[in-house]
């Protein structure tokens, strides 16, 4: 269990709160409205109301104590960097900043914060792969073009071996897990047979894992 800090308490940043919290963390959550940071005190682990953009009151926080420290305040850029200022000036370590433009993006990087965060693209771009290939559950991209699918396999692969998903791309395309109820097989070998309701999540190039998704349409 970690803790985290999380500054802005608007939809995205309270979203990302109480997944923390479903998770099995501890959050606080910071805002300067008294009366969105009071409507939510219950659900956080603490609730604080102060202003981000002031360092003085940021370093008597102790951020130091939280793994993270996500800045998800809104439409107001100005805010926003100041904020991020703020905790590169107290040696905060790991700082995520949602940005909403591009000029946001182009500050921030200059910034160097650990991680740029656009909700809407990434949502956007999730959506899309769903209404694409809606046999995946769910992606992670591990960058380089590299990524991790959950796939639930249809019912046209059982009692057959996993090298018939693979044929063509078993030097590209690895299976790292294959889920079959409860039971999870580590690394299956190409020979391990299929059967219908097994979920596999592999790992590869995107060329290669569009490549294979014909194959998993019913």
């Amino acid at each position: 269990m970690a803790h985290f800090t999380v500054i802005g308490l608007g939809r995205f940043g309270l979203t990302a709160s109480l997944e923390l919290i479903h998770m099995g963390h501890t959050v606080t959550g910071i805002d300067k409205d008294e009366k969105l940071a009071e409507q939510h005190a219950g659900e956080l682990t603490q609730t604080l109301i102060c202003d981000a953009t002031d360092e003085k009151v940021l370093k008597d926080l102790n951020l130091s104590q939280s793994e993270s420290v996500l800045v998800a305040i809104g439409e107001d850029m100005q805010s926003s960097l100041l904020c991020t200022l703020n905790l590169k000036a107290l040696n905060v370590k790991d700082i995520w900043v949602k940005a909403n433009t591009s000029a946001h993006h182009t500050i921030l990087s200059k910034l160097g914060v650990s991680r740029i965060i656009h909700p809407e693209e990434e949502m956007g771009a999730r959506v899309a792969q769903a209404l694409n290939y809606p046999m995946v559950n769910d992606y992670l991209s591990l960058g380089h073009g590299q990524y991790i699918v959950d796939i639930n396999l249809p019912s046209s692969f059982s009692g057959r071996p996993i090298q018939t998903l693979l044929k063509g791309y078993v030097n590209t395309v690895s299976c790292l897990v294959l889920k079959r109820g409860q039971h999870i097989e580590q690394s299956p070998s190409l020979e391990f047979d299929l059967i219908a309701g097994d979920t596999v999540i592999l790992c590869g190039p995107r060329e290669s894992l569009i490549k294979i998704a014909p194959r998993l349409e019913r």
